[in-house]
């Protein structure tokens, strides 16, 4: 009896103290870690949200960028964090999708994070020079299969986001490129610009002042709605390529067991950032879309995370990738 009082007491102490310690979150600095260096796009989108979100949560959200290991490391460290919501991970389609199929991971991408919310999403462009005949994204892919394995794809690196997602966009059409892998999405968009490569698939981020200045023709953006950044560019659904979605997209988690009490303070001042016209406007500066309202739950970012991870890494594992 005395032992059964005891077990009861510690059970009611240990469900009172997780109650005042939700009630009272937060009481220090929050840190967000950023798996990439200081200056890069995770970077600037954790220190707008952290300026933002510390007028809600009433503590500053400090920023770590702990790198390595294509963004592994500074996962690695919010996952054996205590769960008390003082250290969140802040990531992207390349850490939190495809790192698990190029590395062997010490941690489980969908088990060994809480989700908080999706944040941001930037999708791509299918890009062409000017020197291509086709105009519109159905005359591509006629002029691709016309010129089966002669067509130059330009990447940003081997197994990169601009490389998957052309990956993707060729399976989807039954063609063949010959992809030129460049050190990194500038040179790849210089070589474009310079003929050396036909086509590119890239965010839209980094190709607006060039499809403006019409440097460059875009024939199509892989979402399911028209981009804010470039709304006179058609999706692929209107193009005549349906279905064809990519993005590099941003998250933020928590270490797993974080209770839920804490993660929906979390949410909701994510929810309360996101909605602020001057992060808005700082977002799109930055050619970022924001998720809309019923998209910023915690369980639309774990279901949309699962079917991401279902979607990537059968294609990564078959193209043979492997993390450089």
């Amino acid at each position: 009896m005395k032992t059964v009082l005891i077990a009861f007491a510690f059970a009611v102490t240990f469900v009172f103290s997780s109650t005042v310690t939700a009630q009272t979150y937060p009481s220090k600095p929050i840190t967000i870690v950023v798996p990439f260096s200081a200056g890069g796009p995770t970077d600037n989108l954790a220190r707008i949200m952290g300026e933002r979100m510390r007028k809600t949560l009433g503590q500053p959200l400090l920023v770590d960028n702990t790198t390595g290991a294509g963004g592994s490391i500074g996962v690695a460290k919010v996952v054996r964090a205590a769960p008390d919501g003082y250290t969140l991970s802040i990531g992207h389609w390349g850490t939190h999708v495809v790192n698990g199929a190029y590395y062997s991971l010490p941690y489980n991408l969908l088990t060994d994070l809480e989700p908080v919310a999706m944040v941001a999403s930037n999708p791509q462009v299918v890009i062409s020079k000017l020197a291509v005949p086709a105009r519109n994204l159905k005359e591509l892919m006629a002029w691709i299969s016309a010129n089966q394995g002669k067509v130059l794809m330009g990447t940003g690196g081997v197994g990169g986001a601009s490389h998957m997602a052309a990956i993707y966009f060729q399976n989807a059409i039954g063609a063949k490129f010959q992809y030129i892998p460049y050190r990194g999405g500038a040179p790849a968009l210089q070589a474009l610009l310079g003929g050396e490569v036909d086509l590119y698939v890239t965010q839209i981020s980094n190709i607006t002042g060039q499809i403006r200045a019409g440097k460059i023709r875009a024939y199509a953006v892989t979402a399911p709605t028209r981009l804010t950044a470039a709304p006179e560019i058609p999706t692929v659904d209107e193009a005549g390529l349906p279905g064809l979605h990519t993005a590099v997209w941003h998250g933020i988690w928590a270490p797993k067991a974080t209770s839920r009490e804490i993660i929906m303070k979390l949410n909701a001042a994510i929810v309360e950032c996101l909605a602020d016209p001057a992060v808005r406007e700082r977002f799109a500066d930055l050619g970022q879309e924001i998720p809309a309202r019923e998209q910023l739950t915690p369980e639309a970012l774990a279901a949309y995370h699962k079917v991401e991870i279902d979607k990537w890494w059968p294609l990564i594992k078959a193209a043979g990738l492997k993390g450089e």
